[in-house]
């Protein structure tokens, strides 16, 4: 019950190649997010002190450094611990999303937190609005804004004023801004449709792993909590209906890390421009949309009444693997596009076990 990791995430097994990398994190979350006692606010502060660490050890920029040789499977063990400590830091949205796409474009940032606003591409020349929303914007240096259309992709840089701000959180807490703003079509850099494309299956893909370490840590904090709670003379764990909760638990968070440990793959082996990391993360998407009601659920139930407090760290998992599971696409949404695929495959059946030469009739992919 204790080792409830596995897989690219796993941070309690034998030393791999990875293990380093994996001893880093753990040391550099473990350090700073225990000792950020506002970390149970809402909003959330970020954390300078730990956003530091990571910048200089050169974690916030694994993914786009072009000296760290880094591919998707050490950019997931960094999200995956982080997630795990609750680190409230835009690093997924700094280094795989605003650094990506803004090197695409041709923009240059400033060196700091930044982060992504998306939108929609403004028809006829028109203005973008104001953008819902936008991860961490109140404490980015940069912000990059995404106008995604089906035909081209527009990118700009917002310059963050406090006072175009429409301050927001999550369920979990976490800053999510909204920016007031007039950029027109003609302030925007155009570049191929391909890159917002590309750019939502990155921050799909990056929440899907986050998940599975906050899942890992509210798992994680059930088992110590259900043995250390004496009822009736006895710890939790020692009751039958207890134990068959947490082998359930354990159960659906497995399948949930085998979806994503196969898009980690996917994206390693293809990159995440490829239909088939596309594909693999549709279905991340869509097994991570059946588990993460019931593992929290029964997180909070086996805690009883201690959990759902703000004093414990629960919720700051517990919510944001449900604040997340939304975000760059909901479940319900990737499992209406992964119905469509099927349905227009020639051979479904060959789509759906993992043979792409199932195409759609007269189309040259499934995807």
């Amino acid at each position: 019950m204790t080792a409830m990791t596995a897989g690219v995430f796993d941070s309690e097994s034998a030393a791999d190649e990875y293990g380093d990398l994996r001893e880093l994190v753990d040391d550099i979350a473990g350090k700073f997010c225990s000792a950020a006692t506002d970390n149970h606010v809402v909003p959330q502060r970020f954390d300078a002190q730990l956003w530091r660490a990571l910048d200089e050890t050169g974690l916030s920029s694994l993914a786009t450094s072009a000296d760290a040789g880094a591919g998707p499977t050490e950019v997931a063990i960094v999200l995956y611990g982080l997630a795990r400590h609750a680190a409230a830091v835009p690093i997924a949205e700094t280094d795989l999303l605003a650094k990506w796409v803004a090197t695409r474009a041709g923009i240059e940032l400033t060196v700091g937190p930044a982060s992504v606003a998306i939108a929609v591409d403004p028809a006829n020349g028109g203005s973008v609005g104001t953008v819902d929303a936008v991860p961490w914007a109140r404490d980015c240096q940069d912000v990059v804004l995404v106008a995604v259309g089906n035909h081209a992709t527009r990118v700009g840089l917002l310059g963050v004023d406090v006072n175009d701000l429409v301050l927001n959180h999550n369920l979990a807490g976490e800053p999510r801004d909204g920016i007031e703003t007039t950029v027109s079509a003609e302030q925007l850099a155009t570049i191929d449709s391909s890159v917002g494309r590309e750019l939502l299956t990155r921050g799909a893909w990056a929440r899907c792993v986050q998940v599975v370490g906050a899942l890992d840590a509210a798992a994680s904090l059930t088992v110590t909590h259900t043995r250390e709670r004496v009822q009736f003379g006895r710890s939790l764990s020692a009751f039958q209906a207890v134990q068959h909760s947490l082998a359930a638990m354990a159960g659906e968070i497995e399948r949930a890390r085998s979806s994503v440990d196969a898009a980690v793959a996917t994206a390693s082996a293809y990159g995440f421009g490829d239909e088939r990391t596309e594909l693999a993360v549709a279905v991340a998407k869509i097994v991570l949309g059946q588990v993460v009601l019931p593992v929290t659920t029964t997180a909070h139930q086996l805690h009883g009444a201690i959990g759902v407090t703000r004093e414990h760290p629960l919720w700051l998992f517990t919510l944001r693997a449900q604040s997340w599971l939304d975000d760059y696409g909901s479940p319900r949404r990737f499992a209406q596009q992964l119905g469509s695929l099927a349905l227009h495959c020639d051979d479904p059946w060959r789509f759906i076990t993992g043979d792409h030469h199932g195409h759609p009739a007269g189309n040259e992919s499934c995807i």
